[in-house]
């Protein structure tokens, strides 16, 4: 099967606050294909609680965690190409024709979450530390993935000091080889 642009299917992941949704959007628009970010911010405002209330929940039920990945892949897989951001796209979506994984310090990683959400960056780390240790257990699991253990991608960017434009024209660039 030829592919083109329009067909690509390009995953990205990353801990939070490594610019995935920032990234996967500008990535997404340049290429004028779908942009696919369900995560547990979007499912607990529709269940009308906060996001700790539900990485709380995760914790506790496999579920979750389940009924996020499903949807997020099910958007993907329909419909032609997409761009997909989340903490594990680059394993679920399988098929995904370009997988890259974004990664930035801890102390970065925590600077950004304080200034999309507030807080002190003290709290804001030890939250995001904290999560990513429960990510990291619940995903091994649930699906026995590491997701410290990227390797595989094809793309691995560290976005410390890179802006996320030149992030997504990286990406762009190794889409375009894809179908090339």
């Amino acid at each position: 099967m030829n592919k083109t642009i329009k067909t690509l299917r390009i995953a990205i992941s990353g801990k939070s606050g490594c610019g995935n949704t920032t990234v996967s959007r500008l990535v997404a628009e340049a290429l004028g294909l779908r942009f696919i970010n369900f995560t547990f911010r979007n499912l607990s405002a529709e269940k009308g609680m906060t996001l700790k209330e539900i990485i709380g929940l995760a914790a506790e039920d496999d579920a979750w965690d389940k009924e996020l990945d499903q949807r997020q892949v099910g958007l993907a897989r329909e419909n032609g190409g997409c761009v997909l951001g989340s903490r594990l796209a680059i394993w679920m979506l399988e098929e995904a024709d370009l997988k890259v994984y974004l990664k930035a310090q801890s102390e970065t990683r925590a600077k950004r979450i304080m200034k999309r959400e507030g807080g002190s960056l003290e709290s804001v780390a030890a939250f995001t530390e904290e999560r990513d240790q429960q990510d990291r257990e619940r995903f091994l699991k649930i699906y026995h993935i590491d997701n410290d253990d990227y390797a595989f991608a094809d793309l691995i960017i560290d976005t410390d000091t890179i802006e996320p434009e030149k992030i997504a024209d990286l990406i762009i660039e190794k889409a375009k080889v894809k179908i090339t």
